[in-house]
């Protein structure tokens, strides 16, 4: 069960460490510049999240 625990809050801080790189690439931007950015930063999101959707619906039959 503490592995389990473990690799959930593993898998928090990866999808918070996520966020914060969104929010990092678009913060501050000129409107412009944001235009660029902002596609790329959330196709880079996107892709992070669904990385750990899949590791945690992997780690939920092991839960159980």
């Amino acid at each position: 069960m503490a592995d389990t625990e473990l690799a959930e809050e593993l898998l928090q801080i990866e999808e918070a460490d996520a966020w914060f790189e969104y929010l990092e690439a678009t913060r501050g931007q000129m409107h412009t510049r944001y235009g660029e950015v902002e596609p790329w930063a959330w196709a880079r999101l996107s892709q992070r999240l669904r990385a750990v959707r899949a590791r945690r619906a992997r780690l939920k039959p092991a839960a159980a």
